[in-house]
């Protein structure tokens, strides 16, 4: 195996001494050697790599802290970011690096972000061999050459063993993520789930790219086959169909997940995908249905046959959040570069479980501004611990567990991107319709992508639009291909009455919700709040 590192920015250099073999900057065939061997998964078809994360098969929002110094002190988001004290923090990182002793670890030195001068230098140490193939199939890749000058502007150190002591640090439990800025230093321990690695990589961008200008998003992107130019971003938590609907095989997929909106247009933060593979299918999705069976995806947490390793796309015995890890040249229709210009489509999904939303609604600027900052959807299945059905709730800007800063730095910046760009907005539901959830059925996906297509086309913006009596949006009376009935949520209830109540009731929701934010936006963001 080939170590491929700068000789001057070793573990050494930065205080971790004493471990076992340290494996530097491993491709994926030795990665996936070395995690066989320390019996951390198995080969399945094709010569993917199946993995276990133990108890923790989502993100653990909860046991996420932000380390509380003077140069960050006014600059954090502490209602949303839980403190923790240098002191705590220090401590955990000595008894951690004391842990590591004797024992082996996977470094990658890796980019987050595709644009050259945006983008952040950042080293994985990793207990686990799987978790640096999955970190190296999400984050960007240098070349050797890249490599042989490259210095850590931040460093993540993950290791699954240490069980953090909540008396002895602060924590809430035994696992704990840790961000110290100062330092430029992130802790994770006692989970093996691996969304925390990049989850952590993009709060650190969340960060550190308003100061710059750039708006960091929750958000897919792509844009037309022969125009760069020509570029849709889809905001959305998990499970509303960033992933899904982005992988559009008409369009050039710039990324699925994270993305930056800068002066020169989109860049994404990532190099590869972190799918739900719940009810994949060959027929709607074959791109990423095709990536289950190509060698190094990681599989994360999905039923298969003991004898044939065939994939159960449908048992969540295990969790919801089952999940596949790639990169992107994947997909036949990724973008070579993971760049493009500035968005001429901003798409917000939602995932209503109450039956409430249209399918789709134009938005004016003022209204993109009150669902961006409201940020609502429903958390679903498996993306959390002890999430096990639909929940109603409001993540502003789409992705509040990863915003470090207060909502309006990042709500201003879009505010700004859209004033400049001209950018039409639109808001899709990709929840529940003809009732809320126990009722209802989900939105079906071919009206959704035929909607989308509409948007993207220009065509949409030629039907006739209807002024929702709720939020005031416009709504689509009439589109090709797509059911009349489909189009006015009311009619899809077998109950006219029942959806008033329910719509009401989702109404003061937003209200209550967007109440905190009155005192810091303009007044006609204000007007769509309140009319």
């Amino acid at each position: 195996m080939t170590t491929r590192v700068n000789p001057n920015c070793r573990l050494e250099d930065q205080g971790i001494e004493g471990l076992g073999r340290v494996y530097y900057n491993l491709l994926e065939p030795a990665l996936m050697n070395e995690a066989i061997a320390r019996g951390e998964g198995q080969l399945g078809l094709g010569g993917t790599f199946l993995c276990s994360t133990g108890v923790h098969t989502g993100r653990s929002p909860k046991d996420k802290f932000v380390v509380r110094t003077p140069g960050v002190e006014n600059e954090i988001w502490w209602e949303n970011n839980k403190p923790m004290t240098p002191e705590a923090f220090d401590l955990l990182h000595q008894d951690m690096l004391a842990h590591m002793k004797g024992r082996d670890y996977f470094v990658q030195d890796l980019f987050g972000g595709a644009d050259p001068e945006l983008r952040l230098d950042v080293r994985l140490v990793t207990e686990l061999a799987w978790h640096n193939l999955f970190i190296r199939h999400l984050l960007r890749r240098p070349e050797a050459a890249e490599l042989a000058t490259f210095v850590p502007e931040f460093t993540i150190i993950n290791c699954p063993s240490f069980k953090a002591d909540p008396a002895r640090y602060g924590t809430r439990t035994e696992t704990v993520i840790a961000l110290n800025f100062e330092k430029k230093l992130i802790l994770i321990a006692n989970t093996a789930y691996a969304g925390e690695n990049k989850k952590s990589v993009f709060t650190l961008l969340n960060y550190l790219l308003p100061a710059k200008g750039v708006m960091p998003m929750h958000c897919s992107a792509n844009h037309a086959p022969e125009d760069s130019d020509d570029v849709a971003i889809f905001f959305g938590l998990s499970g509303t169909g960033k992933t899904t609907l982005s992988a559009d095989p008409s369009r050039i997929l710039i990324g699925d997940d994270e993305h930056g909106w800068s002066e020169r247009g989109i860049f994404n933060f990532e190099g590869g995908c972190y799918a739900k593979t719940i009810s994949l299918s060959p027929k709607a999705e074959p791109e990423i249905y095709a990536t289950t069976s190509r060698f190094a995806t990681v599989i994360e947490n999905m039923v298969h046959d003991p004898d044939t390793l065939e994939l159960d796309f449908e048992d969540n015995s295990i969790t919801d959040n089952m999940r596949c890890a790639y990169p992107l040249d994947a997909i036949s229709n990724a973008s070579k570069t993971s760049l493009g210009g500035h968005p001429k489509n901003v798409i917000m999904l939602t995932c209503d479980a109450y039956g409430v939303l249209p399918p789709i609604a134009r938005l004016t600027p003022a209204q993109a501004m009150y669902h961006f900052l409201s940020g609502f959807t429903s958390k679903t299945p498996g993306t959390e611990i002890g999430v096990t059905e639909p929940i109603p709730t409001f993540s502003t800007c789409f992705g509040a567990p990863f915003m470090a800063r207060r909502p309006e730095v990042y709500g201003k910046l879009l505010q700004e991107k859209i004033a400049q760009t001209g950018a039409t907005c639109w808001l899709v539901n990709t929840g529940w319709t003809g009732g809320a959830y126990g009722t209802g059925k989900r939105m079906p996906i071919a009206a959704t992508r035929a909607l989308l297509a509409a948007a993207l086309d220009g065509s949409l913006n030629d039907v006739q639009f209807r002024r929702d009596p709720n939020f005031g949006f416009e709504v689509p009376v009439s589109v090709p291909g797509v059911s009349d009935v489909l189009l006015d949520p009311r009619q899809t209830w077998a109950d006219a009455a029942a959806y008033d109540q329910q719509a009401a009731k989702l109404v003061q929701m937003f209200s209550d919700n967007f109440a905190q934010y009155l005192p810091a936006i303009d007044d006609d963001v204000r007007a769509a709040a309140i009319g």
